[in-house]
């Protein structure tokens, strides 16, 4: 199989389950079909002046998928392996996500081609400057709000922010989301796709009657989202027995103590690699440990039909987008593993951008336990709303998912297009 074809695998995998919930809503073909294809695609090319001296030319995109339920949003990756077709899955997916948890935001996703670990600090600024530059007139609190995503932070979003005032005449927070707190950033951004997670993991388990403080879970992805949601559920009393980044993969039966692995990964350069106090496996081991929970945290496609069946957890929480591709997806409900989709799993990060974006336009800042508490009562209503579903169609909790997400949004679209072909009539 080429390296072309996984790369397509995550939009191919969005449309297979996305036509499983349209047959059973019998979507009209022409709203289908609209809901399968972005609004907007943009592919921008721009040159920075490098440290050394010279000029390099970059190409990035921003894709925006629906903005039926309001402005689209979704965040900014920057890595080598961004392409249009990936860039097309997040976005839909961030869509999804959205009327998922009741949010009224559209999709978007955005992406520049660039190895981050490559560039000095001047370098992205200039970079993103370039792109918010190139896209000024796509961008708009209104209009299309980005975030943070992969190789991207808080910096890139203040840069973004700046640049886009600038271009503007005026500063303008509420534009991007995931900015630091002098910038206008919120509270419990930082970890909240995290906190999403380990909430969902924990209604996962209660769902399941397994106790937290006798269920154990892997964590493949050491990131943003892995570390909080390893951290949150250590906390909770769940015993973490394996974690891994890039460099390396840890087991230990006994549990891994993760806030000195925390400390550990802060001294040594942002990377687990090292670490003393578990046993080195290798990365795709810790996919087939004998474990309750088993979070994704890193990549999509890490589990397809190629290795299911050597999947031995209960639960599967999708905290990266997309970790499970569409031809694994029977395989697992076979098993009778749970499977707890992306679009609801790892939603908490969009969940706590919108209450940035909200506490920006209305010149408010909210205390961490209301943000908290919000978060919560967003994830719970959409979790029992997905196993309600789910039961009632009999489907697995993903394509329960896209039923609410789709019904949601092809209404919506359908009752917007109703009103741009009404009859214009003059008053007298």
């Amino acid at each position: 199989m080429s390296a072309e074809i996984i790369k397509q695998n995550p939009f191919q995998s969005m449309i297979e389950r996305f036509n499983i919930a349209a047959d059973i809503l019998k979507l009209d073909e022409s709203i289908r079909q609209k809901l399968q294809r972005p609004e907007k695609q943009i592919v921008v090319n721009f040159s920075i002046t490098l440290d050394n001296g010279t000029e390099q030319n970059f190409e990035g995109y921003r894709v925006i998928h629906n903005t039926a339920l309001g402005p689209s949003k979704g965040g900014i990756r920057y890595d080598n392996a961004v392409n249009l077709d990936e860039v097309k899955a997040l976005a839909a997916w961030m869509t999804w996500k959205s009327a998922v948890t009741g949010i009224p935001f559209g999709g978007a996703k955005g992406g520049i081609i660039c190895d981050p670990k490559t560039l000095s600090k001047t370098e992205l600024e200039r970079i993103t400057r370039a792109y918010t530059k190139a896209l000024a007139d796509i961008f708009g609190p209104e209009k299309d709000v980005p975030a943070p995503d992969m190789g991207t932070g808080p910096d890139e979003m203040g840069w973004l922010m700046d640049e886009f005032s600038l271009v503007h005449g005026k500063t303008i927070h509420a534009v991007v989301t995931g900015k630091h707190l002098h910038s206008g950033g919120s509270l419990g951004r930082v970890e909240a796709t995290g906190r999403g997670v380990s909430i969902i993991t924990l209604l996962a388990l209660e769902k399941l009657k397994i106790r937290p403080a006798r269920s154990t879970a892997a964590i493949q992805g050491f990131g943003n989202v892995g570390l909080h949601s390893a951290l949150f559920l250590y906390e909770k009393g769940v015993k973490i027995v394996a974690v891994s980044d890039v460099s390396e993969a840890f087991f230990n039966p006994d549990g891994i103590n993760i806030p000195e692995l925390i400390l550990y990964y802060n001294l040594n350069n942002k990377t687990i690699k090292g670490y003393p106090n578990s046993v080195a496996i290798k990365h795709e081991e810790l996919l087939f440990l004998d474990v309750d929970v088993l979070i994704p945290a890193a990549k999509e496609d890490v589990i397809t039909k190629k290795n299911a069946n050597d999947v031995r957890a209960k639960i599967i929480i999708e905290a990266a987008n997309g970790p499970v591709s569409s031809d694994a997806d029977e395989i697992l409900q076979g098993k009778n593993v749970l499977v707890v989709p992306d679009i609801l799993a790892n939603a908490g990060g969009v969940t706590v951008s919108y209450f940035e974006w909200l506490q920006n336009s209305l010149l408010e800042s909210w205390r961490i336990h209301q943000i908290n508490k919000r978060l919560e009562d967003i994830l719970e209503k959409g979790f029992e709303t997905v196993f309600r579903v789910s039961a009632k169609y009999d489907v697995s909790p993903r394509i329960a998912a896209y039923i609410i997400a789709l019904k949601k949004v092809a209404e919506t679209q359908s009752v917007k297009e109703v009103a741009l072909e009404a009859p214009k009539f003059k008053q007298n």
